[in-house]
Order: structure tokens, then sequence, then C-alpha cells
């Protein structure tokens, strides 16, 4: 199913917002790791998490194909087994839609970054077209259950705020290819200090 999207500009996507990764990274929701092939030689460190036993099974024989200095751990975004300030980088591409208390995976993923720590995010969400998004809210029951839990009417860059990020930039896309309620994206960088 994400193929097309894939070839239709996410995974472009994907490799510019990763190229900026560097020092101890972490990746939440890795799933099947569609993003392993775009992590360079600034990342010192990849932790992946996935909590979702078939999808980590996949995941890591993915991992062992990468000469990253990887692991894997088993556990959901909204309970991170990882000390105050553990990384640098933090990941999330296609995941807080799906996340079961948004809030708090996000809360999660601020309290192990450093201090200078980044969020880096591809995020698809509410439309800022009010038909559409009445229409995201009328079909978001239905899509939970076909898209594998996927909220697709949420205000995630809200939700990144109010977990105490600032936004340092942030870019407006659609997921081409895809069905209509999960096309509005966000491609960004969220910073645990202030930005500039």
């Amino acid at each position: 199913m994400t193929a097309g999207p894939e070839k239709a500009g996410l995974r472009a996507h994907r490799q510019e917002l990763l190229a900026s990764a560097r020092g101890r990274v972490l990746e939440i929701g890795g799933g099947t790791g569609a993003n392993l092939p775009f992590y360079g030689e600034g990342v010192t460190a990849l932790t992946v998490t996935e909590p979702e036993e078939p999808m980590a099974r996949r995941l890591a024989r993915r991992l062992r194909e990468y000469a990253l200095p990887a692991e894997l751990v088993h556990a959901p975004a909204e309970e991170l087994p990882f000390a105050d300030g553990s990384f640098d980088v933090a990941v999330s591409t296609l995941v807080l839609c799906t996340v079961t208390d948004q809030a708090r995976a996000l809360g999660e993923l601020r309290r192990v970054l450093g201090p200078n720590g980044r969020l880096l995010f591809i995020e698809h969400v509410r439309s800022e077209e009010p038909r559409l998004a009445g229409w995201q809210d009328r079909l978001n029951g239905l899509n939970r259950r076909v898209a594998h839990g996927c909220n697709c009417n949420r205000m995630t860059l809200d939700g990144i705020r109010a977990a105490g990020f600032a936004i340092a930039d942030v870019s407006h896309d659609r997921l081409k290819k895809a069905p209509p309620i999960v096309r509005p994206l966000i491609i960004g960088t969220a910073l645990v200090g202030s930005p500039g």
C-alpha cells in the first residue's frame, strides 16, 4: 500500500530530511525500515524502536543489511526505556498518527532528547481545508481499522508545539498516490530549545 506514495515523493522527503541526522539517533516506530537507507555517516549510533513483534522481526532482518551501528528495541513511543537526554536526534515518520497517546509519545521524545536535541518528522495530518477535514473526521474510524490504527485527522503540528518543542522549519505537501483523507503532509524539524 505504501509503494505508490514512496515512489511519488515520500522517499525523496525521507532522504532530504534524514540527511541532517547526526550523532545519537532514535527512530520511533521503525516499521519495515523504510528510513534505513537514508542515515548517513554523521549518525554515530542508531536506536530504532518498534512495539509490534511481526514488524520488529522484519526490521531486525533489514537492520542486518546495513553497516550502521544500530540496535532494535521493542518499545512503544509512549514508554521509551531510555534515560533523559540520551539522544541528539529523534525521528518520527508516519508514526504520530498511530500512537495511542500522541501527547505522551511526544513528551517521551522531548524527555530523551538532549538540551540541543532535534525532532525530525514527516507526518500526515488534519487538513487545513474545512471540507477535507470534515471527511477526515467522518472517515477516521474506518481509516483506523483499515490503516493499522492510523488517525488521519490529528493536529500533529499543534501537538509537537504543545509538548514543548519549538518548530524550526516545516513544509506542507501532499502524500501523493494515497487516499485524499491521508494526503495532507508536514515535513520538518522541531527543537528542544528555542529556534535560531
